[in-house]
């Protein structure tokens, strides 16, 4: 671990790690006005200064360590839904509440048409002044805006639609609110209905993924990233106050928790990385969201072209892959011929767990079928 990661107020702007390229391009930036101010020509100079920037830039960020793409991620000048929609977009519908509670900014659904797809649009929206970021609750989601995520990807679903869902979130709202108006139950009722919905889903991390808030429109047949983003069942700062009450830990707990791009894509829970520029997608925000427009599109592509039945069961198979444990989670779902359920009022669980007849078939480490006492369950 260097010692630039271990600063606090590493988060943006000012990343400690990118006051050497600051330095030089504000150099660039004053010879630049000398130049125009006094008309000598010293475009060698600037020409040298830029190459050197380029070269500095590169370095730095082909040694970013886990930390530091956390706070790349975090930028307040990256890419957020709003600007997708505006640069990318070319025509957008929004579509508002849940019609139960009420409407949750932090949680953006709509009708998109992009090169002629049509699709409907569910993301995370955070905000770009403070104002904006209060009234969106800095893309922290309530139960609402996951109820109204449900409802309109259903309503796609009825229409044929692909859904799209971009995921930038620290996590879900945790306020004593959000958890009377049932938060947990929301987000895990919209990650059960996304693996049956019988349209293509393709989800993409931009920023942040924080958690089970990104977990609940995170359910696709095709899972992006963005490569200066990160995805975790916890923020490092979490972690770090759990596992040793010290935030100064969080550059430790994100390199345990193989947050980036890179790491997920090696563990299989992405599908692929979308390139940003040089220096990150704050740097370029119109370069970095035409890539992702690019990707997107093939994507959505491709999957259109598969029967619904089939994008069901690989979505399925895809997430149990995942979580794959080799004798005891397996990849491939057991039969209902492979379980045996007993009749209505059979004898309750035993002292260790088990309700007689109730097995389940699990593969073995050897390949072969074995029997297990327990819940019907794989995870028995």
């Amino acid at each position: 671990m260097n010692d630039r990661s271990k600063k606090k107020g590493d988060g943006s702007p000012g990343l400690a790690f990118e006051r050497p390229i600051e330095e030089i391009e504000a150099q660039i930036a004053e010879l630049e006005s000398l130049s125009l101010s006094t008309r000598l020509d010293i475009s060698s100079e600037i020409e040298a200064l830029k190459a050197r920037l380029r070269e500095t830039i590169d370095k730095t960020y082909s040694e970013l360590s886990a930390w530091e793409r956390v706070n790349v991620a975090r930028h307040n000048k990256r890419p957020v839904a709003n600007d997708y929609v505006t640069e990318l977009v070319d025509d957008f519908f929004e579509l508002h509440g849940d019609r139960t509670f009420g409407d949750d900014a932090a949680m953006m659904t709509g009708f998109a048409t992009m090169e002629g797809r049509r699709f409907l649009l569910v993301a995370h929206r955070k905000g770009r002044t403070t104002k904006e970021r209060l009234e969106c609750n800095f893309g922290c989601a309530h139960p609402e805006g996951y109820r109204k995520a449900l409802r309109k990807m259903r309503l796609a679903e009825k229409l044929g639609l692909p859904i799209v869902c971009m995921i930038n979130t620290p996590g879900a709202y945790p306020g004593i609110g959000a958890e009377e108006r049932g938060q947990a139950m929301a987000i895990a009722e919209n990650i059960l209905a996304m693996f049956s919905l019988r349209v293509p889903i393709v989800a993409i991390v931009i920023g942040e993924g924080g958690s089970g808030g990104a977990l609940g429109i995170g359910v696709g047949d095709r899972v992006l990233m963005m490569e200066h983003a990160y995805y975790s069942v916890i923020s490092p700062e979490g972690c770090a106050a759990i596992l040793w009450k010290d935030g100064e830990r969080s550059p430790d707990a994100a390199e345990a928790l193989k947050l980036t791009s890179k790491d997920l894509l090696e563990l299989g829970v992405i599908d692929e990385i979308v390139n940003e520029p040089l220096g990150g997608a704050h740097r370029a925000p119109s370069v970095a969201m035409n890539e992702l427009k690019r990707v997107l599109l093939r994507h959505l592509d491709e999957l259109i072209e598969i029967e619904p039945e089939a994008l069901i069961a690989g979505r399925h198979t895809k997430y149990r892959r995942i979580g794959a444990i080799e004798g005891r989670f397996p990849t491939v779902a057991p039969s209902l011929g492979e379980i045996d359920v007993p009749p209505r009022g059979a004898a309750a669980p035993d002292s260790n767990g088990s309700a007689p007849g109730l097995t389940s078939r699990v593969e073995g480490a050897d390949g072969r079928a074995q029997r297990r006492g327990g819940g019907a369950g794989p995870g028995s």
